[in-house]
């Protein structure tokens, strides 16, 4: 079977953008040979900066012919829908098509299309013209005549405008080859601008720039690798990271592993050389997350670590070149830059220890807040407030919105086990770091430098953390905070931001979720969950609404009311003041009202969620389904009775048991249907057989054991209670016939079945599990 190789090569494509786009091209390439009645065995692509290239084998050497019939309308039908049978059949006349004849509904026409099978050298070539014009990437560009407006010239250079192709950058060469193994592959040469597909490249910019001819894919990448290019960005990665790691090994120290950049790396280099550089020791009195990130965002260079300790003032650099003098003067250019990196670093880090130039002007935001001005973080508490940056337009300020957090965290405080004052004291710390020169630079340390530039100051240990801690978890494999302080302001954090947009409206809608709620969710599920917190969801989102409301019904009267002092003032009097309270006073009713709906909307919200989390947990989503009601509040006390519930029908007494009750709450919805009458309570007198006694007896136990267990959370030992009533239950049915004549022993039997149904329903709402 034929392979088909295809290279298109062009100056350096963003590393970031490489692996989609040869995705892309694989994608479209199969996709279009598919459609075009082709098939093939396998397809590979691969990527560099300078080419994406994919491998296409096993395809076959033409399509198949078709011949297909294409039903036509009656020949009674009138020209309109001739005309349109003949477009769709692509028939001249209506004489080419035949006349077929139905028993009952008579004569009508229809097409016999033949299409003759294509030569697969024929539909490559129609189809990659369309490919390369129509690749798609995040930005593009036009390059030479291209980038001239139409009808103007350069040199005698046309221009060509809009008409011209597109791409990442510009594209210099495109290899097309087909054929067997055994064969010389043919050029399939299309054109796209200019550019006529061939059977050449050239290899590494400095190393291998003549051009070079390849028939096959084991063949180009053959002489690619002679070439100094190495085409697999998999092996590319092994090769950097096995020789940084030896590297590192080799100087007594260990490579600071980082699969992001090591990623970024790999497409930024076409022949990996690993080197060492080095800076000034005294840049180590940085933290380390900072050097970190210094050296990686500014020059994509791995940190190294003495063996159980902290950085090391070396680092690793990843050349495209093998220099002639071993690469010293690639590396003493890298550490120049870093050196110019760290010291602005270094810079940022003491202004943030600093007392803030304008420190006295932040007085009355210090005042508000409670802040210790002789402390840094304070101050940049205390900025973060006066510079009134807005959260949300209709929810107020960053440090309006901390103020709230504040005050939901000492409430959630007692409920996490933490101490209300720390909880509070954290929440008024955890946003300060925003405003910091260092995360100014770098805003993935917001969090990390508030718990450094915390502990510098003396803050509690768990105050600190909490800084950090409270931002998770980020993402379903993120930790989450297991210290109650931090606890409460994450939940306090996320609580907040949810109540606020439900309050105005700003829900996610389909895969639209701009303000990451559905995270937020997640991340208040799996923090109670995982750390087995009891509260009641409810309560704190109406104490999160009060001052919800509060800063809605501020936002919108914020103008008027500091005009009606200041005209009252003027005045003096204070009429438009209270005119004005008394329009805000009925816009707060009517929002209160407009508001009413959202505790129980919000808590659905939690609920879908919830079942997403437990489903990925290996939960059944009929149980979960059985134990959720829409005032289920209490997220760690629904996965307990999950997970009771799951291990109880595993049993056979479980299953025995979800058949009887799922028959009796049968027959009873059957009944209660149709009207029959059931008895407000179980009358023993009317027992008649020894079933119905024990059964009754049975169920008596049975829920008063159950009761008590789920009055204490223990859902295993409700389960253990409920898996006694089994065996009366099967000797019920077995021995009872429950519509008899008597309409007063009907009735008694049917209210037995009631109890049945109450019992199991204490747990979860059986009716609603398979089986």
């Amino acid at each position: 079977m034929p392979d088909l190789l295809i290279e298109l090569r062009s100056e350096e494509i963003p590393a970031r953008m490489q692996r989609k786009a040869a995705g892309d091209l694989r994608k479209y390439v199969t996709d279009a040979l598919v459609d075009a009645g082709l098939t093939y065995e396998a397809a590979r692509e691969y990527w560099t900066p300078r080419r994406l290239v994919l491998d296409v084998r096993g395809l076959t050497a033409r399509s198949k012919d078709v011949n297909e019939e294409i039903k036509g309308p009656s020949t009674k039908a009138p020209e309109q829908a001739l005309a349109g049978f003949m477009r769709k059949a692509g028939l001249a006349d209506i004489s080419e098509a035949h006349v077929h004849t139905d028993p009952k509904k008579g004569d009508f026409y229809v097409a016999h299309i033949s299409k003759p099978g294509r030569d697969a050298e024929e539909i490559i070539a129609d189809v990659m013209p369309g490919i390369v014009r129509g690749f798609s990437w995040p930005k593009s560009m036009r390059w030479g005549a291209a980038s001239m407006p139409k009808g103007s010239s350069y040199h005698g250079i046309e221009g060509k405008g809009s008409e011209a192709l597109k791409w990442v950058r510009p594209l210099q060469s495109i290899i097309c080859t087909f054929g067997p193994e055994t064969e010389e592959p043919t050029v399939i040469a299309f054109k796209v601008d200019g550019l006529i597909a061939g059977n050449t490249t050239s290899g590494h910019r400095f190393h291998a720039p003549e051009s070079f001819t390849v028939r096959r894919f084991d063949d180009y990448s053959e002489k690619l690798e002679r070439a100094h290019v190495v085409l697999d960005a998999e092996r590319r990665k092994e090769i950097i990271a096995s020789d940084a790691r030896n590297l590192a090994f080799a100087s007594g120290l260990e490579l600071v592993e980082d699969e992001a950049l090591l990623d970024e790396v790999s497409g930024l280099v076409e022949w990996p050389v690993v080197l060492m550089g080095e800076f000034e020791e005294d840049f180590l009195q940085i933290p380390d997350d900072i050097i970190r990130l210094t050296i990686k965002t500014n020059q994509k260079c791995f940190v190294l670590k003495k063996p159980g300790g902290g950085l090391s003032n070396k680092f690793i650099l990843v050349a495209n070149i093998e220099a002639s003098d071993g690469g010293k003067e690639i590396a003493h250019g890298n550490a120049k830059v870093v050196r110019a990196r760290l010291s602005d670093a270094l810079y940022f880090w003491n202004t943030d220890q600093a007392d803030l130039p304008d420190r006295d002007k932040l007085a009355a935001s210090a005042e508000k807040l409670g802040l210790d001005m002789a402390k840094p973080l304070d101050q940049r508490m205390a900025r973060l407030d006066q510079l009134n940056v807005t959260f949300h337009a209709k929810l107020g300020s960053q440090g309006e919105r901390v103020q709230r957090i504040v005050k939901l965290a000492a409430e959630l405080a007692p409920v996490v086990g933490a101490d209300p004052k720390l909880a509070a004291r954290a929440a008024m710390l955890a946003k300060a770091d925003l405003t910091t020169e260092v995360v100014g630079e770098f805003p993935e340390l917001q969090g990390v430098m508030g718990r450094i530039y915390a502990g510098l100051q003396g803050e509690n240990v768990s105050v600190a953390l909490a800084a950090e801690e409270h931002y998770k978890p980020q993402g379903p494999s993120d930790e989450v905070p297991t210290e109650p302080v931090s606890i409460a302001v994450a939940l306090a954090d996320k609580l907040d931001t949810l109540v606020g947009f439900w309050a105005i409206d700003e829900k996610p809608t389909g895969s639209k979720d701009p303000y990451a709620l559905r995270r937020a969710a997640l991340g208040v599920i799996r923090i109670v969950v995982e750390n087995r917190v009891e509260a009641r969801l409810t309560s704190q989102i109406l104490f999160a609404k009060e001052d919800i409301l509060e800063a809605i019904l501020s936002k919108e009267f914020e103008g008027d009311l500091n005009s009606a002092y200041v005209l009252d003032a003027v005045a003096g009097g204070d009429s438009r003041v209270d005119e004005l309270q008394h329009a805000i006073d009925a816009r707060k009713s009517r929002l209160d009202g407009e508001m009413a709906e959202l505790p129980k909307d919000l808590l659905s919200f939690f609920h879908d969620r919830l079942k997403v989390y437990l489903r990925d947990q290996g939960a059944r989503h009929d149980l979960i389904d059985a134990v959720i009601t829409p005032a289920s509040d209490d997220l760690l006390d629904i996965t307990r009775r999950v997970e009771a519930l799951g291990a109880f029908l595993d049993t056979e007494d479980g299953k025995n048991l979800l058949a009887g009750t799922k028959r009796a709450a049968n027959i009873l919805a059957a009944e209660e249907k149709k009207g029959t009458a059931v008895a407000d309570a179980v009358d023993p007198a009317l027992f008649e057989l020894d079933a119905e006694k024990n059964l009754f007896a049975a169920v008596n136990q049975s829920v008063s054991q159950a009761t008590q267990a789920i009055e204490t959370e223990d859902y295993s030992a409700a389960m253990t209670a409920l898996a006694t009533l089994r065996e009366p239950v099967d000797s019920f049915f077995e021995a009872v016939m429950v519509n008899v004549d008597d309409e007063a022993v009907r009735a008694n039997r049917l209210a037995l079945l009631a109890m049945i149904r109450q019992a199991t329903g204490a747990v979860a709402d059986f009716s609603r599990i398979a089986g």
